[in-house]
């Protein structure tokens, strides 16, 4: 690993869903806004929104794609690692699985059932982010 690339790894309780040595800059959805991370940044811990995390390594020409359903973020001596309860790689997603629990989502919202409402909502945000982190539309 060069002086200018950081180690990411994003972890679910299911176990790594991607490892890479040898990132150039990765960007999180965090909290207080998207915020970048590169080689050397000073020690943080945060918290995710449900979201895109976009790792990119210029000398490879690798830009990947994972979305993440919240958690947190870790990174201290080039070592990122973010852990959430669910992660998925963008050429993994089901766009027509994603596409199917979004109107399920909507149909809920629109019932107005108030016990399933929340749920509902962060169904529905999910499945955009899933939807979006393939296909580029929200």
């Amino acid at each position: 690993m060069s002086e200018h690339t950081l180690h990411v790894k994003v972890v679910t309780p299911d176990g790594v869903v991607f490892g890479h040595e040898t990132a150039s800059l990765v960007v999180l959805d965090t909290i207080n806004g998207e915020e970048g991370i590169m080689a050397n940044h000073a020690p943080i811990i945060t918290s995710l929104h449900i979201g895109e995390v976009k790792i990119i390594n210029e000398e490879e020409s690798l830009q990947e794609t994972v979305t993440i359903s919240g958690g947190f973020a870790e990174f201290s001596e080039n070592q990122l690692s973010i852990v959430s309860d669910s992660a998925e790689r963008s050429q993994d997603i089901d766009v027509k699985r994603a596409e199917q629990a979004k109107e399920r989502a909507e149909k809920h919202i629109a019932a107005g059932d108030t016990d399933d409402v929340e749920r509902a909502q962060a169904a529905l945000m999910r499945a955009v982010n899933r939807i979006h982190a393939v296909t580029g539309n929200k």
